[in-house]
């Protein structure tokens, strides 16, 4: 029983491994006539029959990458990424997905795996000029990073300056108006004193008030008599003429 159990998982295997390469075989037929739409659906069927498959994920890859799926087409690429590496056609494994890379800007990526297709074919020159475009991108990539780094730092140091300009003003200016306003108090203050002693200066106590009332009734009594005296000395004259 195990043993028929065995053959037929072998029978099945032998089964699926057919299908799928000559789903591939088609797909590949479809991809050089560019009906593009007929190869998607071949190598996923192909994909279908073994996920792990390097060569259904790569060829799916490169047809996505023609309809400019780009993220789909990385997407494929990466997920054989670990045993990919091993394959006989591991350089153009490597290149294929450095140029979707490059499609995509990813200078990082594209170094990566352009130089890991060189490792393998390093008499390819055309992936030793995509190689060297990406490193050159991710240098000038690079410098405008810090180019726009120190912009920034900078933009924050003359903001930091200027805030700080605007703190002093304003402590300087709040310091000089309470100076003023202090300055004011004082001489507000000091009126009040000076006006506090004129009036005190202006108002008498009641010894003076007196002795002044005492003053003016002495002036008055003075003022009298001296009228009182001459009316006296008028009527002595009209006496004198009277009896003259």
């Amino acid at each position: 029983m195990r043993k028929f159990l065995c053959i037929t998982l072998a029978l099945c295997c032998s089964v699926a491994v057919f299908g799928q390469k000559a789903d591939l075989r088609k797909g590949n037929r479809q991809f050089k006539k560019k009906d593009y739409a007929a190869a998607d659906i071949s190598y996923r069927k192909a994909l279908m029959l073994d996920t792990a498959s390097v060569a259904a994920h790569y060829n799916l890859a490169n047809n996505l990458y023609r309809q400019e799926n780009l993220d789909e087409a990385a997407k494929q690429l990466e997920a054989v990424q670990l045993t990919a590496g091993e394959e006989p056609f591991a350089a153009d494994y490597y290149f294929n997905r450095g140029d979707v890379a490059l499609a995509q800007q990813d200078w990082q990526t594209a170094v990566n795996m352009f130089k890991e297709s060189l490792r393998r074919r390093p008499e390819d020159l055309e992936a030793k000029e995509n190689y060297i475009y990406a490193r050159n991108k991710l240098m000038e990539q690079q410098q405008n990073q810090d180019q726009n780094q120190n912009q920034d730092q900078d933009q924050n140091q003359d903001q930091n300056q200027d805030q700080n300009q605007d703190q002093n003003q304003d402590q300087n200016q709040d310091q000089n108006n309470d100076k003023q306003d202090q300055n004011q108090d004082q001489n507000q203050n000091q009126q009040q004193q000076q006006q506090s002693q004129q009036d005190q200066q202006q108002q008498l106590s009641p010894q003076q008030a007196q002795q002044l009332l005492q003053a003016i009734q002495d002036k008055e009594k003075q003022t009298q008599e001296k009228v009182d005296e001459k009316k006296a000395q008028a009527l002595k004259s009209r006496q004198k003429e009277k009896n003259w």
